[in-house]
């Protein structure tokens, strides 16, 4: 039964986009710039008053956006203007006690990590979804046999239980790697203006390691301007999330083909595939992950080539790193909630993948006769044979069963019925059902472990 009204599509915007917005990087700056000064008053650098000050008075609704705007066009600085109206609300003379010691990119880049972390967590939850809804396609179809294909070519039975615990799996280790880069990508940066904390001295290191701990992240070991490693990392490992991602639509949208006809995607009522063929039922998302894959792939090479840092800064190459890390984090979050949506409303049709399975007249289960009559007469004498009865059934387009039951040789070590049986493609998916179930266990316990 085809899906005629998806569940819930669920393609909204799942947030990147706002945590890149102007207001949502200016508040991660002024969160940077409060976190700064309450560590150095916790060190005797600044004084306390002026610290709690700012930090209070850091939040962009106490200051003008059009000041703001107005400093941009004037000073062509980006932080600047945000200083001064920060410095313009603070009572007391507690401004000139902001950004004590740090220079803009301290700031801008460990803002940068903040918003990169906001990514990061929805990434987790949408992940999160994703596996629970492969989860239960692996599940439900793990009795539904179908043809394991090499090279575009039937190669032995498979399920598509097994193909969707492939997909669990690989997304499993993409979630290890997010997981295991946050103490690396995740980190503030206070090396003052080229990594040699010379306005803060040894001070400069605890009030770093002070930020960090306010900040929720890690103090990082050489904050130099120079490192751009922690942030290409991030962005290999979205490429390697979206590879997946796009090998995954690509299948999708090669089993809806007419002549596969195994799966299709949620068509709702109404939708119009094309203004002139009415009949088309395009695929929308897998198309729309394939896509947005191939945008991410793209994004590495600039993430590596902004690493090529010249002396001890470079504007160029953090503005390389900007552009990488936002355009990967909003077409990541695009590529993973149509996978969920996907996924959510997926139809299946086993009785089409039985019937491709069938295509062959049991050519499919060559390996298995082989394997059987290989036991009497041994392997290479087994494989010669049922090698000539293969390529002859193609030639002579007539069934696999009656080319073998022709040779004498095979006929004298293996009955008609034991034939019968080997050609019979349900006996014959090894242990598809056992890593179905290991990799919906490995997804449970993964999800849990994302909800901690």
């Amino acid at each position: 039964m085809l899906n005629q009204e998806p569940t819930s599509l669920r393609l909204e915007d799942p947030g990147i986009r706002e945590i890149f917005s102007e207001e949502s990087t200016y508040q991660a700056w002024l969160d940077v710039e409060a976190a700064l000064a309450i560590a150095q008053s916790e060190l005797g650098i600044i004084p306390k008053s002026a610290a709690e000050e700012i930090n209070k008075k850091a939040q962009l609704s106490n200051l003008d956006m059009s000041a703001i705007h107005e400093g941009l066009i004037k000073t062509s600085h980006r932080l600047v203007p945000l200083i001064w109206e920060l410095d313009k609300v603070c009572v007391n003379d507690s401004g000139g006690f902001i950004h004590w010691g740090a220079t803009t990119q301290n700031i801008t880049q460990t803002g940068q990590s903040i918003l990169l972390k906001k990514c990061h967590n929805i990434f987790l939850d949408q992940l999160a979804l994703l596996l629970d809804n492969l989860s239960n396609l692996a599940n439900s179809t793990k009795d539904y046999y179908m043809a394991g294909r090499t090279h575009g070519q039937h190669a032995v039975p498979t399920t598509f239980g097994l193909k969707v615990s492939v997909w669990i799996d690989e997304i499993c280790r993409h979630i290890e790697r997010l997981k295991g880069c946050e103490q690396r990508v995740f980190v503030v940066m206070l090396g003052g203006a080229a990594g040699t904390l010379a306005s803060l001295g040894e001070k400069g290191i605890n009030t770093q390691d002070r930020m960090a701990e306010i900040l929720d992240m890690t103090s990082m070991s050489m904050p130099s301007r120079s490192i751009g490693d922690h942030s290409a990392e991030y962005v290999t490992i979205l490429g390697m999330l979206s590879s997946t991602c796009g090998k995954i639509g690509r299948e999708i949208y090669t089993l809806m083909k007419q002549e596969f006809g195994e799966l299709e995607e949620a068509v709702s009522k109404g939708t119009v595939g094309s203004s002139t063929m009415p009949q088309k039922r395009n695929p929308r998302l897998s198309q729309d992950i394939v896509g947005g894959a191939a945008q991410v792939r793209s994004l590495v090479p600039l993430a590596l080539e902004a690493m090529q840092t010249e002396h001890e800064a470079d504007r160029t190459n953090f503005m390389m790193m900007k552009s990488a890390l936002t355009d990967a984090c909003i077409l990541t979050g695009d590529i993973l909630q149509r996978m969920i949506s996907l996924f959510a409303d997926l139809s299946v049709f086993p009785e089409r993948m039985r019937a491709n399975l069938d295509l062959s007249g049991g050519l499919i289960m060559s390996e298995l006769v082989m394997l059987e009559l290989g036991k009497i007469i041994g392997r290479q004498r087994a494989h010669d044979l049922v090698y000539e009865a293969a390529q002859n059934s193609v030639i002579d387009s007539e069934s696999f069963l009656k080319k073998l039951s022709e040779d004498k040789e095979i006929t004298a070590n293996v009955t008609q019925e034991q034939l019968e049986k080997l050609l019979d493609p349900t006996e014959y998916v090894g242990m598809a059902k056992y890593y179905t179930d290991l990799n919906i266990k490995k997804a449970t316990e993964i999800i849990k472990s994302i909800k901690k």
